[in-house]
């Protein structure tokens, strides 16, 4: 996992939509997706169980990013204002129409590892249920739940940030997410 990464400051001058607002250099944006997205795809994965879907969620969510890069205030991390749009972003999508209707046959690809010569097909298969068991555990969970567990997996958030993203007190964040592992371990122990 990266470290947390400095408030962003823009060095271009305007935007070709807005003159009057900067836009980020390329070699800056590019630097933020390389620093983040992967685990704003993560992110993304785990709340929408779509592989297909989450990749969609990454680039919608980037484009966000740097078209509202500039109002981006620094009063928290970076990282911390990318999970934020990420769990708004894919909270809206499991709201929307399309995915209570529309279903993906990305299923069979959720979970699937290309075997390198350090692996043997006995451990793919074995992460490979144990990945699917996690994900349909957390399908059960109540989406506040989910996002919780989601933030606090990532080692390097504490309660503060996770407070900060969900906007929610310290002492919320500590009792929900003991009823979030508590259901959690329950759910877990009936999938199969």
């Amino acid at each position: 996992m990266s470290q947390e990464s400095p408030p962003f400051q823009m060095s271009t001058p305007a935007s070709p939509a807005d003159p009057t607002r900067p836009a980020p250099a390329p070699e800056e944006f590019a630097k933020i997706y390389q620093e983040h997205g992967r685990q704003v795809y993560y992110v993304a994965l785990r709340m929408l169980s779509d592989p297909t879907q989450a990749e969609d969620a990454t680039h919608d969510v980037f484009i966000k990013v740097y078209r509202n890069l500039d109002r981006f205030r620094g009063e928290s991390c970076l990282r911390t204002w990318l999970y934020r749009i990420t769990m708004n972003h894919c909270q809206n999508l499991l709201k929307s129409w399309q995915h209570r209707n529309i279903h993906s046959n990305a299923e069979d690809a959720l979970w699937e590892t290309q075997v390198g010569p350090e692996n043997s097909p006995l451990e793919v298969l074995e992460t490979q249920e144990l990945g699917g068991r996690i994900q349909k555990t957390l399908d059960t969970l109540p989406l506040e739940y989910r996002k919780l567990l989601l933030l606090v997996a990532d080692q390097e958030l504490s309660y503060e940030k996770i407070a900060q993203i969900t906007e929610q007190s310290v002492d919320a964040v500590r009792g929900k997410l003991h009823r979030a592992r508590k259901a959690f371990a329950q759910h877990f122990k009936t999938t199969s």
